[in-house]
C-alpha cells in the first residue's frame, strides 16, 4: 500500500488506500490484519486506520475480531445477489429522478467522466475504468437530490468492485462496459426518463448476471440469478 501523507484530508485517503487494497487483493480475502501494522505501512496513527476500517466494516468488506485485529472477507454468491438487489431497487429510480431534475452542470459533468471512461478503455487501464465508472453513477444518483443515497450506493459498490476488476476481461470487454453506460447517458441527454431508468436497469441486471455466474463457476447464462422481484 502507498504511504499517507500527513494532511487535512488524511482519513479520507486512509480510506481510499484500505479500499483500494482490499479491491485489488493486496490485502486478500481470509487475512487477519491488526490496526497497528497497516498504520505503520501507511505511515499514519492507528486512529484513522481504525475509523476507516470500521467505515469498511459497515459495508462488509471486513471484520473486527475481538483480540485478533481485523479479517478481510469475502462476498458470498448470496452477498452478490443482495448487494445487486438493492442497487436495481435504489439506483433505477433515482436515475429516474434524476433525469427529471437534470441540470446542465450536471449533464456536462456526466460527459466529462464518461470521456474519461472510454479513455481509460482504449488504453486498458482496467482500475482507472472502474473509477470513472463508479464516479459516474454517483454523480447521476446524487443528481435525484439524495446525498445519502448517492453514497450509500458507492458503499455496496465496494463490496463487488474486486470481482468487478477481474470480471472485465473475463466476461466481457472494457468496451461492452463503456457500451453499457453510452445508452444511459444518451437517454439521459435527450431527458428520456424512463429510458434512461431502464437503461440502467438493463446494466445493472447483466453486470449481476455475470458476476454471480463468474463466482458459481458456472457457464454463462446457466446460473439463475433472480432479480425479477426489484421490478419498480
Amino acid at each position: 500500500m502507498r504511504q499517507v501523507r500527513p494532511t487535512a484530508t488524511v482519513n479520507a485517503q486512509v480510506l481510499d488506500a484500505l479500499r483500494a487494497a482490499v479491491i485489488t487483493g493486496e490485502l486478500p480475502p481470509g487475512t487477519l490484519h491488526s490496526v497497528h501494522t497497516l498504520a505503520g505501512q501507511l505511515g499514519v496513527s492507528r486512529t484513522p486506520v481504525r475509523e476507516a476500517l470500521i467505515k469498511l466494516a459497515q459495508q462488509g468488506m471486513v471484520r473486527f475480531e475481538r483480540n485478533r485485529g481485523v479479517r478481510i472477507l469475502q462476498t458470498s454468491l448470496h452477498d452478490l445477489e443482495e448487494v445487486f438487489a438493492l442497487r436495481l431497487l435504489l439506483e433505477v429510480p433515482a436515475t429516474r429522478r434524476a433525469v427529471q431534475l437534470l441540470k446542465p452542470a450536471t449533464l456536462r459533468e456526466l460527459r466529462q467522466v464518461f470521456a474519461a471512461m472510454e479513455k481509460a478503455a482504449a488504453a486498458d487501464d482496467e482500475y482507472r475504468m472502474w473509477e470513472h465508472d463508479r464516479r459516474f453513477h454517483r454523480v447521476l444518483i446524487a443528481a435525484s437530490g439524495n446525498s445519502r443515497l448517492a453514497e450509500y450506493v458507492d458503499g455496496l459498490r465496494d463490496m463487488v468492485l474486486r470481482r468487478g476488476v477481474s470480471t472485465a476481461h473475463r466476461s466481457r470487454s472494457l468496451q461492452v462496459i463503456v457500451a453499457e453506460h453510452r445508452v444511459v447517458l444518451e437517454r439521459v441527454e435527450d431527458r428520456d426518463v424512463e429510458g434512461a431508468a431502464q437503461a440502467m436497469r438493463a446494466h445493472i441486471l447483466h453486470t449481476a448476471q455475470l458476476l454471480v455466474t463468474q463466482e458459481a463457476g458456472a457457464e454463462n447464462g446457466t446460473f439463475d440469478v433472480d432479480l425479477g422481484w426489484t421490478v419498480s
